[in-house]
């Protein structure tokens, strides 16, 4: 210990994370042009966990932040403003600002390979072609993060993926879109209040 941290221990004291706080990250990209589109889901659920707590996004640091408290637990929302494919940016910046345990992190994405409105929440896993979570394994040091994964489906014709997954929800999924989005904000505070195990049984 340096002569400095002996004289004035509480400036070098290293915070350690708070067990009881959870950064959710949801995916997408910013912009009017993005908004209701396939891409965006883990946007749309993280703003109706925040419209349910009654708490309003603020613009900070590569994204968008909103906090609320629920059965003791701290969750911090998080609509990174990096674009999807440099999610892994705000993921890292803000696990360490926000003093949240990689353990506590749920990420929050759509999925092409699940049935529309099926999900999935898992411990870890690969990124399964999805550039967001690719990055955020980069950028976190791997995959040992939970993920909950929202099926969009796979309605595209050969050369349309692009298109299909940057397009805006159809009228049918509109019609189905409210219970997909209450179902996963459910999981999403199962995961903050009774661990990722109960929550993998009870919602997958």
């Amino acid at each position: 210990m340096s002569w400095l941290q002996t004289l004035f221990p509480a400036l070098y004291k290293k915070e350690e994370p708070d067990p009881m706080k959870y950064l959710i990250a949801g995916l997408g990209n910013m912009g009017a042009e993005y908004d209701y589109t396939r891409h965006n889901v883990g946007f749309e659920i993280v703003d109706e966990l925040a419209k349910e707590f009654g708490v309003t996004f603020k613009n900070d640091q590569l994204g968008d932040i909103a906090e609320f408290k629920h059965k003791g637990r701290t969750f911090v929302l998080l609509k990174p403003s990096t674009y999807m494919n440099r999610s892994g940016k705000a993921v890292r910046y803000w696990l360490q600002k926000a003093k949240v345990e990689k353990s506590n992190l749920l990420v929050v994405l759509d999925d092409l390979n699940l049935d529309f409105g099926k999900q999935r929440i898992r411990a870890k896993g690969s990124d399964g072609g999805h550039n967001g979570l690719k990055d955020i394994d980069q950028m976190t040091g791997g995959n040992n993060y939970a993920r909950l994964r929202v099926g969009i489906g796979r309605e595209y014709g050969k050369g349309q993926q692009v298109d299909y997954v940057l397009g805006k929800w159809d009228e049918e999924e509109q019609e189905q879109l409210g219970a997909i989005l209450k179902k996963a904000t459910e999981t999403i505070k199962a995961f903050g209040t009774i661990g990722l195990q109960h929550t993998m049984n009870q919602f997958n």
